[in-house]
């Protein structure tokens, strides 16, 4: 049976990714070319930050010492969490080798990378859940060295639970700078900063296109567009949980889209008149946000069974996949394709996004299709290695010379063809001699 829209998504005006694209490409190469000078006037135009770029440690210590101790004591619970998740991760991520024939030995090694820069959002909100995310991740992974960076929020720089976070999390230093030309400063080395070999963390359109340009000679964790959420809920689910949650990731942003899929077509009913009330008790300017992106991009609709429900999501592709449905094992088996699943009415995103764990830097706009989120595998090189001996030689290299032949690639089947006759040694060169 086709589904049942209840309400449907009218959709947004195109974006001007083309003048980004133009405007973030003007950027860096000036950036390039200018180096720590020229992201000063950036950041000086663009931010109206005149103080210094690099954090110093007096600075770092006097705002760790006015953060109440009670939040303090929050953002280590989260850290503690979201670095034991990460190590656990990175338990999975193992050396090994396998001797494939006899003296034919081969085997990988998980090798960090050496520099990582960790972009943390600020301006509307202070994202101090990002901090932890990116840098402690980057930590368990054994990255040595790791800058943070963030834009200024205000003539006081970085809020001062922001740098706490930065702190405890683990970077090596932190830089009050953002949008392009802070990930320029940790892509191109600046401010006493060595080049990242790895850019992550969420941004603005501005900080996505710069890490879109940049990727190739660096690493980035993925192509970040606008957060979004589904909600998968039968008769089971409780409407006021759910209208809640959907207004709760509608409150990114006005580009944020949020969706739901229900079996129960009294439950859908109720969200959906439900949602705009909630929404009207936000306060600015978070209700002007979700005001737009539930106008403009929520959908809900009806499905008739769980299996149809599943399909939908799988579709969708979400960032965020919540459950909120009968026999939740099923569901965890069933479901392919998303950032990161969340299973039970008490399971919300929320916990997610802030404190409960699991990396809440994920792919967006369907590209969960193919990508997970950021991990500690993100911050490893799995790099192989072989060793053939005497023994393993002979075999390798007919194999070798004969694949290569078939291919066309006679230089290829020389160098197995010599080491076929380094093995032979003497008797072959004394055959040879008397052909």
């Amino acid at each position: 049976m086709p589904l049942t829209y209840l309400k449907t998504a009218p959709g947004q005006p195109p974006q001007t990714a083309a003048d980004i694209a133009d405007t973030v490409q003007v950027m860096l190469a000036r950036l390039r070319a200018g180096g720590a000078q020229t992201a000063l006037e950036y950041a000086r135009q663009l931010d109206g930050w005149t103080d210094e770029i690099v954090v110093p440690t007096a600075t770092v210590e006097a705002a760790i010492v006015r953060v109440p101790q009670e939040l303090k004591d929050h953002i280590r619970w989260a850290h503690d969490n979201i670095s034991r998740f990460a190590a656990a991760q990175r338990a999975t991520a193992q050396d090994m080798q396998i001797e494939l024939r006899p003296g034919l030995i081969a085997g990988q090694r998980q090798i960090p990378v050496q520099a990582a820069g960790c972009y943390v959002p600020g301006g509307r909100y202070t994202h101090i859940a990002s901090a932890l995310m990116s840098i402690a991740t980057a930590r368990e992974a054994g990255v040595p060295d790791i800058t943070a960076c963030s834009p200024p929020s205000g003539e006081k720089g970085i809020p001062d639970a922001m740098l706490y976070a930065m702190h405890l999390a683990g970077a090596t230093r932190i830089l009050c700078i953002g949008g392009v030309q802070g990930i320029a400063a940790m892509a191109f080395g600046m401010f006493g900063a060595p080049a990242a070999d790895i850019l992550v963390g969420p941004g603005n359109a501005y900080v996505a296109e710069a890490k879109r340009q940049l990727f190739g000679p660096i690493g980035i964790d993925m192509f970040a567009g606008p957060t979004d959420s589904l909600v998968l809920a039968d008769h089971t689910a409780d409407p006021e949980v759910v209208a809640v949650d959907l207004v709760s990731q509608a409150e990114h942003g006005a580009n944020s889209p949020v969706w739901l899929a229900s079996t129960d077509r009294m439950l859908a009913d109720t969200v959906l008149a439900r949602v705009p009330e909630l929404i009207e008790a936000l306060p600015d300017p978070n209700r002007a946000a979700a005001i737009q992106a539930w106008t403009d991009l929520a959908e809900i609709v009806l499905c008739d069974t769980p299996e149809q429900m599943a399909q939908y999501a799988d579709a969708k592709a979400p960032e965020h996949l919540q459950v909120m449905a009968e026999d939740l094992d099923w569901w965890r088996e069933r479901l392919t394709a998303y950032g990161s699943l969340f299973l039970g009415e008490n399971t919300t995103v929320s916990f997610g996004d802030k404190a409960s764990g699991p990396n809440h830097v994920l792919p967006t706009s369907g590209s969960a299709r193919y990508t997970g989120g950021l991990s500690v595998h993100k911050f490893l090189k799995t790099v192989t290695w072989q060793t053939v001996s005497d023994e393993a030689v002979s075999d390798l290299a007919r194999a070798t010379a004969a694949l290569s032949r078939a291919e066309r690639m006679e230089g290829h089947a020389l160098a197995a063809d010599i080491r076929l006759d380094k093995l032979a040694g003497p008797a072959k060169l004394t055959a040879n001699s008397e052909g």
